[in-house]
């Protein structure tokens, strides 16, 4: 079985887990291959995954060391096995006391797959060229570079001027990112497996602005209105990112690909969000009679 290895070296104890995988790996017919940044942290040689038909990918950190996996696997539909390393780690299933049980789980192939919508965006010049395109699993979002301010931007829907959107930014997010920027700036909350994606509005300098929810079918198209181009940026999943000059656009659409992650156990979207997210959690209330 190939198994690629993506790990945040942020993370003091990453050398010891890469260390116990590398021993424990061999006896359960696992090859590993690794990121090419992670070479120091092994004893050994591992090759790298580029160019390698993997069986699954191993994420050690958070989530956002799972979103940085599932962008570097492109469009392929690896199963992705998150291990935290960290706190919250809303999107891992596994945890570094349970390594051992979640490798024979993954050798044995007794896991379930959500299968993630993910996000395409492509920027584009003022004459409709696309100058680049980047994939996105929990959000794109467009905002203004180092000092915070306000932006102005008319968001097109299907081809309709939804309007202008006056804010801090704009998050186009995947229900998967539901639960992160987009959670953060006032968004709802959209269970996995719902066809939607959900522009919502940083910061915004107006009561009439509010989270849109709309079919996951849909093009989304973000344009700088005139005299508000200037230090423009788009974020992807707030790990990479692109300037945007004067004239240019953000088309946001749903990606060809699903994102497939991996889950252990019987443990449901609900049970992680009161246990991660602490949802409905009222045991800092005093209950009265």
């Amino acid at each position: 079985m190939k198994v690629g290895v993506v790990g945040n070296p942020r993370y003091g104890d990453l050398k010891a887990v890469l260390e116990h995988l590398a021993i424990s790996a061999p006896d359960r017919g696992i090859t590993l291959y690794s990121e090419p940044r992670l070479q120091q942290f092994w004893n050994r040689d591992v090759p790298s995954f580029e160019g390698v038909g993997l069986d699954a990918l191993l994420t050690f950190g958070g989530d956002g060391t799972l979103l940085r996996g599932a962008r570097l696997l492109g469009a392929r539909e690896t199963p992705i096995l998150g291990v935290n390393l960290g706190r919250v780690g809303f999107l891992t299933t596994a945890t570094r006391a349970s390594l051992g049980p979640a490798l024979d789980a993954l050798v044995a192939g007794r896991y379930e797959i959500e299968k993630r919508q993910a996000l395409r965006a492509a920027i584009r010049d003022p004459e409709g060229e696309t100058r680049a395109t980047q994939m996105a699993v929990n959000d794109v979002a467009v905002h203004k570079g180092g000092v915070a301010r306000v932006i102005r931007v008319n968001v097109f829907i299907q081809g309709e001027n939804v309007g202008p959107y006056s804010a801090d930014g704009i998050i186009v997010a995947t229900p998967t990112g539901s639960t992160a920027y987009s959670l953060s700036a006032g968004g709802p909350i959209v269970v996995p497996g719902v066809e939607a994606m959900v522009v919502t509005p940083i910061a915004a300098h107006t009561l009439a602005v509010r989270a849109l929810v709309v079919p996951a079918t849909y093009r989304i198209v973000i344009e700088p209105m005139a005299g508000w181009a200037d230090d423009l940026l788009v974020s992807f999943d707030g790990q990479t990112g692109t300037t945007l000059a004067p004239g240019e656009s953000v088309d946001v659409c749903r990606a060809d690909h699903r994102v497939c992650l991996i889950r252990l156990g019987g443990e449901g979207f609900f049970e992680r969000m009161r246990q991660k997210l602490h949802w409905g959690d009222l045991s800092g209330r005093e209950i009265k009679d």
